[in-house]
């Protein structure tokens, strides 16, 4: 089992920033790829960042130029840094990690989620 601890979240204007963390612990294996999914409300859950332990990230097109993930793996901690918030970052964000099982297939953990308010 894996557990996801997330940090970081609150309320801001538009123009602000906020950084978020997420802290994975429990049976962690390698490679594996953390990243951040948001839901708005009325909205499916979408991606928002990720990256893989290696260093490979991934960004919505939405975000790329505003958000920067990185990543610690000697601390197993994710980092969302945002930027130029606008009210459409408004959301629950939640951390995701998961990882591949030759045998099982893909193990995937979600945080309990991270409330963001962006206001214009």
């Amino acid at each position: 089992q894996v557990q996801l601890v997330e940090s970081g979240g609150g309320s801001v204007q538009a123009g602000g920033s906020l950084r978020l963390s997420c802290t994975a612990s429990g049976s962690i294996f390698s490679p594996n790829t953390m990243g951040w999914y948001r839901q708005a409300p009325g909205k499916q859950r979408e991606l928002v960042a990720s990256i893989s332990n290696s260093g490979t990230t991934n960004y919505a097109d939405s975000v790329k130029g505003r958000i920067t993930i990185s990543r610690d793996n000697a601390k197993n901690t994710v980092y969302l840094q945002m930027n130029s918030l606008i009210h459409e970052d408004t959301a629950v964000y939640y951390c995701n990690y998961y990882f591949i099982n030759r045998y099982f297939g893909k193990n995937e953990y979600w945080g309990q989620g991270t409330q963001v308010n962006v206001s214009s």
